[in-house]
C-alpha cells in the first residue's frame, strides 16, 4: 500500500503544475463507448483511478492504448460484454458513468453498486430514475443491477438533487436516444461543460451545459474525436491552500483561475496574498484569519476542497463553522486532525467548528479517501516533527506523483 514520511514545519517555494482533471478524464474515457471510432485523449493524469478505468474498459473488450505520457487512444468497435467488472467497480465510484454509454449503445448494462471513497451514502437512484424516464427497464438481484432498453426515447427529466455524474450520464444516454431530451436541475461543473463540448465535436447536439437546464437532440451515431482534459481544479485548489499556509511563495501553473472563484474568494478573505494570472495563481502565506465555509454545488465552495480548507482553518486566528452539505460522514476524517492537535468541535454529522491557530504535531495516520489523504499531507507539512501517512493508494487515486511535485517546492517527503 505504501507510506509517506513527512517532516513538517518548512516553508515552501517554487512552482507546481496542475495535471488534467481526474473527473473530466474518467467521463471522457466512458463517453468513448458511444462510438465505434477511435477517441484520442491527451493531458490524462497518470493516476490509479485512470488505471482502474482502463482495466474495466479492457475487460469490456474496448481497446485502450497508452500512446504516450498522458495520451490515450480508446476504440470501442468490438464491445464483447455489457457486464461491468464487479471487483474493480467496487473500488471505483466513477465506474457508474459507464452504464449510460453501454445502455444506449448495446441495449443493456449489468453492474454492481459502485464503491470508491468512504464518505457517506452515495445513492444511485438518480441514474436509475433517469434511465427509466428514457424508457429503460431495471432489475435488481443479488447486489447487481440489470438495465435494458431496445431503444431509448427522449423525455423531460428533473433531477431530484444536483448530481455531476448523473447529469453527465443522462447527457450521454440522451445523445443517442430517439427524439429530444430536456434535463432540469443539472450540475453546472466545468467537467459537465467539457463533456458536452467533446460530444458536440463528435456530432452530438447538446445545448445549455454549464446551466441548470440542458437540451439534447438525439442523433443516430457519433464519430470519433479528440479531447484535451481540462485542468484539475481540485488539485489546483489543494496547492493554493497549501501555499496560503506555507507558501514563500508558491506559483500554481497550468490551472484555470475561472474555475477557482469560490476558493479564491475564501482565501482572499482569510488574508492570503494572491496574484491571479491568465493560467496561474501565485500565493504566499501571511497571518491568516478564520473564514467559515458551506460546501455547495458549483459554483459554490466544492466539497472536495472541504478537507484541505479545514487544515488551513487550524492555522488561522479565530473560530469558523464548516458546514458540509453534500455528503454525510465526510467530516469524520477530522478525528485524526484532532489527534494532531487541532481544536475541532463536532456539532453534528454535517457541521464542525474549528478554533485556531493551533500548532499541529506529527503523527502516524491513515488516509481514508482521496481528499482527506491530501488534507493529511497538508497537515503533516504544517506540523512540528515527523508524520507517517499510510494507505497512500487513496492519494495516488487522485494525485499524480504528488510527493515528487511537492519535493520540487521544498517539501521534506519520501515514499516508502
Amino acid at each position: 500500500m505504501g507510506k509517506f514520511v513527512i517532516n513538517g514545519g518548512k516553508k515552501l517555494k517554487g512552482a507546481v503544475e496542475v495535471r488534467g482533471a481526474k473527473n473530466d478524464a474518467l467521463v471522457i474515457f466512458a463517453s468513448a463507448l458511444l462510438t465505434s471510432e477511435t477517441v484520442h485523449i491527451s493531458r490524462v493524469p497518470e493516476i490509479e483511478d485512470i488505471k482502474r478505468m482502463s482495466e474495466i474498459l479492457d475487460k469490456l473488450g474496448v481497446g485502450v492504448d497508452r500512446s504516450g505520457y498522458g495520451k490515450y487512444k480508446i476504440t470501442a468497435d468490438k464491445i464483447k460484454t455489457t457486464a461491468i467488472d464487479k471487483e474493480i467497480a467496487k473500488r471505483l465510484r466513477a465506474s457508474i458513468v459507464l452504464t449510460a454509454p453501454l445502455l444506449v449503445r448495446m441495449g443493456r448494462v449489468d453492474f454492481p453498486h459502485p464503491g470508491g471513497c468512504v464518505i457517506g451514502e452515495r445513492p444511485i437512484d438518480v441514474f436509475l430514475d433517469g434511465y427509466k424516464a428514457l424508457g429503460a427497464s431495471i432489475d435488481y438481484k443479488d447486489g447487481a443491477y440489470s438495465v435494458r432498453a431496445k431503444k431509448l426515447h427522449g423525455n423531460k427529466f428533473v433531477f431530484g438533487s444536483v448530481s455531476v455524474t448523473g447529469t453527465e450520464s443522462m447527457m450521454m444516454a440522451a445523445a443517442l436516444a430517439q427524439g429530444d431530451t430536456i434535463l432540469k436541475n443539472c450540475a453546472c461543473e466545468p467537467e459537465v461543460e467539457s463533456l458536452a463540448e467533446f460530444l458536440n465535436s463528435c456530432g452530438a447536439k447538446i445545448s445549455g451545459a454549464g446551466t441548470p437546464k440542458i437540451t439534447i437532440k438525439g442523433v443516430r451515431k457519433l464519430s470519433g474525436g479528440k479531447h484535451t482534459t481540462i485542468p484539475d481544479r481540485i488539485e489546483a485548489g489543494s496547492f493554493l491552500i497549501l501555499g496560503s499556509i506555507l507558501g514563500d511563495p508558491i506559483k500554481v501553473k497550468k490551472c484555470n483561475p475561472e474555475h477557482l472563484d469560490s476558493l479564491l474568494n475564501v482565501l482572499q478573505k482569510s488574508g492570503a496574498n494572491i496574484k491571479i494570472g491568465k493560467n496561474s495563481v501565485e500565493v504566499s502565506s501571511s497571518k491568516l484569519k478564520s473564514v467559515g465555509i458551506k460546501t455547495k454545488e458549483y459554483p459554490g465552495f466544492p466539497t472536495d476542497l472541504q478537507a484541505p480548507l479545514c487544515v488551513l482553518l487550524t492555522q488561522a486566528e479565530g473560530q469558523a463553522l464548516v458546514h458540509e452539505t453534500i455528503y454525510e460522514g465526510r467530516l469524520n476524517w477530522t478525528d485524526e486532525l484532532k489527534r494532531m492537535g487541532a481544536d475541532v468541535l463536532t456539532l453534528d454529522p454535517h457541521r464542525i467548528e474549528i478554533r485556531g491557530s493551533k500548532k499541529l504535531r506529527g503523527r502516524e495516520i491513515e488516509s481514508p479517501d482521496i481528499r482527506a489523504g491530501m488534507a493529511y499531507m497538508i497537515a503533516a507539512l504544517c506540523a512540528e516533527g515527523q508524520s507517517t501517512i499510510d494507505n497512500v493508494y487513496q492519494i495516488d487515486r487522485g494525485y499524480e506523483k504528488i510527493e515528487e511535485r511537492l519535493q520540487k517546492i521544498g517539501a521534506d517527503i519520501r515514499r516508502i
